[in-house]
């Protein structure tokens, strides 16, 4: 099969297309034929050797993929060969066939592409876990989520909205602007040329804001705390700006806060399979009354992985990027 290979790590550059064997299934997995995968900001972090895979999990880059069962394990019931799939899996998703815990994996919503379907998993797995379990957020609560215009941040979006959150966000310039609050963001400002911070605080006054999701830490983290309500909870998923601050956490004392956060990728294959079963009881029914939008925002060959990181780099993207790969 033809696969991504990005060597001993580096820039974009360092990927090439390489020829390999197709993965041989374990027991609990299915063989996927790939048709497109999408493109995430760890995939970015490995390629650079900042975060490698777990011990068991296959070198390839990509955390996503939909596309076809081409293979099922002895012991896998819930999916037949010629399946329509899009899945979570621990790594090999840049390549043309992939293997996946079959418990992660969900079937196509109705209406949507085989590209749309690839830029769900990593996506919604982490924002539901995120958002909705260790956040805790409720209908009538405000949400914030920095960096709305990304993959993260638009889904994050959709969903508080679709279950009843008063939603801010963070993007950067006008465009970004226009394009999230048609998503159904009630406020969004730019963190290039407004002090978001002040605005929303502005804003909520003593109301606070409830749950907020943030990627980005550094600076943010102080800010995000001093914003938050009574009970109100901070979740961190990445710090891009730094994770080593100094901090006044007393806020987390007078105001009974939580500050948690999490990664997908180290989770158990049982933890994911529930976030799985809770996105297909509370989230793909959304797709099908066609209340989720997915927002793809360039498709790039296998080929051409490297321009896929380097637009993702750029954070010039609204939406999600995939790769083509058959």
């Amino acid at each position: 099969m033809k696969y991504i290979d990005h060597g001993k790590g580096g820039p974009a550059s360092c990927m090439t297309l390489q020829d390999g064997p197709v993965p041989q299934i374990k027991a609990g997995e299915v063989l996927i034929e790939v048709d497109f995968a999408g493109v995430n900001r760890p995939d970015i972090y490995q390629r650079m050797g900042a975060y490698p895979p777990p011990p068991d999990a296959s070198p390839v880059l990509g955390l996503e993929v939909s596309g076809r069962i081409a293979a099922v394990a002895d012991d896998v019931a819930t999916w037949t060969i010629g399946d329509s799939v899009c899945a979570l899996v621990p790594g090999g998703g840049y390549a043309e066939y992939c293997a996946a815990p079959a418990l992660h994996c969900l079937p196509v919503p109705r209406g949507l592409s085989l590209a749309q379907a690839s830029a769900l998993p990593e996506n919604y797995f982490t924002v539901w876990s995120n958002v909705f379990d260790r956040g805790a957020l409720t209908p009538g609560e405000n949400f914030l989520v920095h960096g709305g215009a990304g993959g993260i941040g638009y889904t994050a979006i959709q969903l508080a909205k679709a279950f009843g959150a008063y939603v801010f966000t963070t993007v950067a310039g006008p465009d970004q602007i226009e394009a999230v609050k048609k998503l159904g963001a009630d406020v969004a400002l730019d963190y290039a040329t407004q002090d978001w911070a002040r605005e929303i605080e502005n804003l909520v006054g003593r109301r606070g804001i409830d749950c907020i999701l943030d990627f980005v830490g550094g600076a943010y983290i102080q800010k995000n705390l001093k914003l938050l309500a009574r009970n109100g909870r901070l979740v961190q998923i990445a710090f891009m700006q730094g994770a080593k601050v100094e901090l006044d956490c007393l806020p987390i004392l007078t105001q009974n806060l939580t500050f948690t956060g999490s990664m997908l990728r180290p989770r158990s294959l049982e933890e994911k399979a529930s976030i799985a079963r809770a996105l297909y009881k509370n989230v793909w029914p959304l797709f099908d009354a066609g209340k989720l939008q997915v927002l793809i925002s360039a498709v790039f060959e296998l080929a051409e992985a490297a321009q896929a990181h380097t637009l993702m780099e750029s954070a010039a993207h609204v939406g999600k990027i995939v790769l083509k790969v058959r």
